[in-house]
């Protein structure tokens, strides 16, 4: 007969009969290794890297295709909507390839293939086994030089996207983005993430069509191939495929933003609610400038992990909210700070009030060597982290290359991090985290909001 198992705690784990047991030291934080890359662009103007990761037998493909508005400027435009329909059965079928073949060519390498649009750009992602990477250019080739639209898939496609979109305009974090954006860019493109629905059912296959035709173009375009490949092997094999992709012009980028300026807050009436959404934004740095390792940095002491100031204040002491956050959004040629915050109503105008505190007080009380190391060593680990495996590595790629990027940029930024200095962050603290710097959003019930918030100051009530 066996002797009973017995099972001790995590707290009886961690003390020994001298007191808790020591944690080890944390571990050196290793870069990114040497990676072995191709970086060319083809003679249709498509840009391509190439990276060798040989982790697993695998390889990923991203395509980013700018795909900006170029009737930006005229009222009325129809471009959301196309290039969500567009986006939705661009995979649908081809000359030579029905759904099912695209799908079953696919599967039969291990593969996959899906189209995703934005206001930025078009993208296409993909991932094979290795010995599969010329069936995916193959069928890449093949839907991007001659996709069909078959008109059932269209109809059918179409009648899920308006469907969708009804229901996504019901959320809340949605109705919150949606007025930030207004907020910030009024009616520039970029704060049109989602058509309206009545726009998608209007859309017909002929129209279709024409966007693709004018919009989906190599020149100005990046493919990213990442995984166990010789990349000049992977280069050859992408010309071999994609050669022939051509087009007139060149892929429409996004137009330059408006700069984000700071000033009141927004109330948005959202009648019976009884969670609110608080949104603002601030002025950012893009990757580029000399200053932004230092504003990453603060900004991860903001709000940016869980052991930030901001989260410490109003979800660990407070309890206002149970999920806070900071983060930078970057754009072609611009960038912003975002805070996010869903609270109960009755505690909403308290948790903006200490978000306000927490903006000020990280200028005006700078971090401490040891919060600036703690958010380097975050900022660092995350970064490795993400991009380790070929998935996050290659869409990490495509996104730096569609900010105008390289892999350089990647490589190097460990050690930028590691050279920023106290100093450094107090100074882009005191600039970037001014409560004055920061507009933005709140969305909920103004009947139940508007006595707190009136009295708090800083606030435009409907």
């Amino acid at each position: 007969m066996s002797a009973p198992t017995t099972h001790r705690s995590a707290e009886e784990i961690g003390r020994t009969e001298q007191g808790p047991r020591p944690l080890p030291e944390l571990g050196e934080q290793r870069a990114a290794v040497d990676l072995s890359t191709v970086d060319t662009v083809l003679g249709n103007g498509l840009r391509v890297i190439a990276v060798r990761r040989s982790s697993v037998p695998l390889v990923e493909v991203r395509l980013r295709i700018p795909f900006g508005d170029p009737a930006a400027s005229s009222t009325g435009s129809t471009h959301a909507a196309r290039a969500e329909l567009l986006a939705s059965t661009v995979l649908t079928g081809t000359a030579t390839r029905s759904r099912v073949d695209v799908d079953t060519e696919l599967a039969l390498v291990g593969g996959e293939l899906d189209a995703v649009v934005d206001p930025e750009r078009l993208a296409f992602s993909g991932n094979a086994l290795v010995s599969g990477l010329d069936t995916v250019l193959d069928v890449l080739k093949d839907v991007l030089t001659g996709a069909s639209y078959p008109a059932e898939e269209i109809e059918r496609e179409r009648a899920r996207l308006v469907e969708r979109i009804r229901l996504a305009r019901s959320q809340p974090n949605v109705i919150a983005r949606e007025a930030l954006q207004r907020h910030l860019y009024g009616d520039h493109p970029f704060a049109k993430e989602m058509p309206e629905a009545e726009e998608v059912a209007a859309i017909g296959r002929d129209e279709v069509l024409a966007l693709h035709a004018s919009a989906v173009l190599p020149r100005g375009s990046v493919l990213v191939v990442v995984g166990d490949i010789e990349p000049d092997a992977a280069v050859r094999a992408v010309e071999g495929a994609l050669g022939g992709w051509t087009g007139e012009g060149t892929a429409v980028s996004l137009s330059p933003l408006p700069e984000v300026r700071g000033g009141d807050v927004l109330l948005v009436h959202r009648p019976g609610a009884v969670q609110s959404q608080i949104r603002l934004a601030g002025r950012g740095l893009v990757r580029t400038d000399p200053r932004y390792p230092a504003l990453q940095i603060a900004n991860l002491v903001f709000g940016g992990f869980f052991s930030s100031r901001l989260v410490e204040n109003i979800r660990e002491d407070k309890g206002y909210t149970y999920s806070a956050r900071s983060h930078p959004e970057f754009t072609p040629e611009s960038a912003a700070v975002l805070v996010d915050a869903d609270t109960a109503s009755e505690v909403t105008a308290a948790a903006l009030l200490e978000t306000r505190y927490e903006l000020g007080r990280l200028g005006l009380v700078p971090p401490s060597e040891s919060e600036v190391d703690t958010a380097r060593r975050y900022a660092i680990g995350s970064l490795l982290t993400a991009t380790s495996s070929q998935g996050g590595l290659a869409s990490f790629l495509v996104n730096l290359a569609g900010l105008g990027l390289d892999i350089e940029w990647f490589t190097g930024h460990p050690a930028r991090l590691e050279a920023v200095t106290v100093e450094q962050v107090a100074e882009v603290a005191l600039e970037f985290f001014a409560p004055s710097s920061f507009t933005g959003v709140l969305v909920g019930d103004a009947d139940l909001l508007a006595p707190q918030l009136r009295s708090l100051g800083g606030v435009s009530l409907p």
